[in-house]
């Protein structure tokens, strides 16, 4: 099921208190959906799908239109999410990686409902890229994405950056994001998203990654908010198993995963095509069977859902959908 933002706040509390990290995977086409949900469904898993300007824009969605974009992009989540086979799942749309001058109309848009036949469609987290922005610009961003929840009578379950890609952020920086939207906005945010020595891309080699960093942001996070309030780790790429675990015992709730994800999907298509070669000419065959899209899908499917399923064990996910309680009885659930 697609959750609305009280289900996702009380999904990510109780990843705090029973220590599993849900995998947020940001999927760039809907056969990477569709792979992702398919591999919850094998681990019995919460799964977070993550969407970013450059998708919306993309011609899998929007194709140049963002708002179209994440309209199509939330009716293809919804329509699989609340079908017979993924149903049982808790499912959460998330954007991710929002900036520039359309991030406050597209995600106020977003808050207020996306209008598709006769429903309207929201994601169940918002974030904003702040890597750009001042504190004070930052708070002031979330404040009116907050104020437009408010206006119209929606709850909202934040992701807030530390706006930092890389090193660790300082605790006290919690206090100065973090305070005043909790004081003016209460119950809005859910997950922080601090530096604690990783960052995006891949690498080689691993980040200085500190869990310790980690255990002082989740609980002065927590001491803020009053409540539990997990991280959300941006960037695990280089991290062993055993890290990842260290983080997730000291508070980490959200794994984002694109580049690893991206180049195993891009890596299997270049290997449909090269096996594929000698079949793709008018005079084989089998011709228009190696040319239909699902031809190269099903084989990405394949050799990408097992990897999806291997990064939802590692950090613990798995057997967690059928103990999550969600409800949205109450907006302090």
């Amino acid at each position: 099921m697609l959750l609305d933002a009280i289900q996702a706040r009380a999904l990510f509390r109780q990843a705090v208190e029973r220590r599993f990290a849900v995998l947020a995977v940001n999927a760039d086409s809907p056969a990477a959906i569709t792979d992702v949900l398919e591999a919850a469904r094998e681990c019995d898993a919460p799964v977070m799908i993550e969407t970013s300007l450059w998708q919306l824009t993309g011609r899998s969605f929007g194709a140049g239109d963002a708002a179209l974009g994440l309209t199509l992009y939330l009716a293809h989540l919804a329509a699989l999410a609340e079908g017979a086979r993924y149903r049982d799942l808790p499912v959460i749309l998330h954007t991710d990686h929002i900036k520039g001058p359309i991030t406050l109309p597209l995600l106020s848009s977003a808050i207020r409902g996306l209008p598709f036949r006769d429903l309207l469609l929201r994601p169940g987290t918002l974030s904003l890229d702040s890597s750009a922005m001042t504190d004070s610009e930052n708070i002031a961003a979330i404040g009116e994405l907050c104020r437009a929840a408010r206006d119209c009578g929606q709850p909202l379950a934040l992701e807030m950056e530390a706006g930092v890609d890389a090193g660790v952020t300082p605790v006290e920086v919690a206090d100065r994001l973090l305070a005043p939207i909790e004081r003016d906005y209460p119950q809005a945010l859910c997950l922080w998203a601090p530096g604690v020595g990783t960052q995006h891309g891949l690498s080689e080699t691993a980040y200085p990654f500190s869990p310790e960093a980690v255990a002082r942001h989740r609980a002065r996070a927590t001491e803020i908010c009053g409540r539990p309030i997990g991280i959300a780790l941006h960037g695990s790429s280089g991290l062993s198993e055993a890290a990842l675990r260290e983080g997730i015992a000291a508070g980490v709730a959200k794994v984002n995963w694109s580049s690893e994800s991206l180049l195993i999907r891009s890596q299997a298509a270049r290997a449909f095509y090269a096996s594929e070669a000698g079949s793709l000419d008018k005079s084989h065959p089998d011709w228009k069977a190696s040319a239909m899209d699902n031809g190269v899908q099903t084989f990405v499917s394949q050799r990408y859902t097992p990897k999806v399923v291997e990064r939802i064990r590692m950090l613990g996910g798995a057997g967690q959908a059928g103990k999550c309680k969600l409800t949205s009885a109450s907006p302090d659930a």
